[in-house]
């Protein structure tokens, strides 16, 4: 009988330390990169998302993820205090340059300084055939990385300072996790109570949606996913996916392009890529639809106080976060609208 009351008593003291340690937790997520698509505007980053978990005495930074990484990450990520190697796992939605140009120059610094680990988790689609026959490979990608060092020899001279550095360079830090498209969500990385799943969504061959789910709250991650049917048309432009993904989520992060640039904004913006982007006003209703308490619009096309997108110039001049928030309130939702920009940033507590 003394046994079994020490060993309830043990229970009952862990249960209660667990409960004080969720209830500190913190979830927080930060734009790493907010600049739409290839260009390049007033120094914006590339497409990325930081999402950070775990207690208020570690700045809820138990737990690093990085969701897409365009160019400029490790700038985003230094300003964010987060080193290159206290990141434990990226998650790309597509292959798109301007999503993960960034990430060799990620692992590159990973293998500068962190060559003896542990390795960074890299999840992602596994290969996808387009229809017009190429395949987009994230394990490519991967082994790959270094290429243009190895060749080059600027790894071999960096290998003859400190042969401690791994001799296939930043690729031998990589562990590709790869994801073979489900057709409804599934989870694909886990750590403590960190939980990621993804969902296949529509922009180009092999593109995912993600959910993150921890006790402090959860974000979704759309990427640049857009509704199946390529063109109206159709009852909205946003993807059924990320709404079901969406369900009950507490942030949603989504690439956005204004409705200016539509067929009849006067930009000439071709309409295909148009029509395979999510717009302001389809997220707001998505947004009220899923019961989603923040919306933050990130990959913004055109950029803030861009007078144009690429070659594509405005009529009327550059928009404004008015311009953008009032395209999502046309929708009728009232939560939280955060217009990105670089290191915009929403914390959420257990709390």
């Amino acid at each position: 009988m003394a046994t079994r009351t020490v060993l309830w008593a043990g229970v009952v003291l862990a249960s209660t330390f667990a409960q004080a340690a969720i209830a500190d937790s913190c979830l927080q997520v930060t734009l790493t990169g907010t600049q739409g698509g290839p260009p390049s505007f007033n120094g914006l980053a590339g497409a990325g998302t930081l999402v950070q978990y775990g207690s208020e005495d570690s700045n809820c930074s138990d737990v690093v993820m990085q969701f897409d990484a365009g160019r400029g990450t490790t700038q985003r990520l230094s300003q964010s205090r987060i080193p290159a190697g206290k990141v434990n796992a990226v998650f790309v939605t597509h292959l798109h340059s301007d999503h993960v140009e960034g990430l060799p120059g990620l692992m590159q610094l990973r293998w500068h300084f962190n060559s003896a680990g542990p390795k960074v988790d890299l999840i992602c689609h596994a290969d996808a055939k387009s229809p017009a026959g190429h395949v987009m490979s994230c394990s490519g990608f991967a082994a790959s990385i270094g290429d243009n060092f190895i060749k080059s020899g600027e790894m071999a001279q960096r290998l003859a300072e400190n042969p401690k550095r791994l001799a296939g360079g930043p690729a031998d830090l990589i562990n590709v996790v790869a994801v073979e498209r489900p057709a409804t969500a599934e989870v694909v990385w886990e750590s403590g109570d960190v939980t990621v799943s993804a969902v296949a969504s529509r922009h180009v061959a092999g593109h995912l949606s993600y959910r993150v789910d921890t006790p402090a709250g959860s974000v979704v991650i759309g990427g640049d996913a857009g509704n199946d049917k390529p063109a109206p048309p159709r009852d909205s432009s946003t993807s059924a996916q990320v709404e079901a993904l969406a369900q009950g989520a507490d942030i949603l992060v989504h690439s956005t392009i204004h409705p200016v640039m539509g067929p009849d904004g006067g930009t000439g913006f071709p309409p295909p890529i148009y029509h395979r982007q999510s717009t302001a006003t389809d997220l707001g209703a998505l947004a009220k639809r899923a019961g989603i308490g923040q919306l933050m619009l990130t990959h913004l096309i055109p950029s803030l106080g861009a007078p144009r997108q690429g070659p594509f110039k405005l009529p009327s001049g550059a928009l404004t976060e008015g311009d953008y928030e009032s395209a999502v309130r046309e929708s009728g939702y009232n939560g939280e609208v955060v217009v990105g920009t670089d290191l915009a940033k929403v914390r959420l507590t257990a709390n």
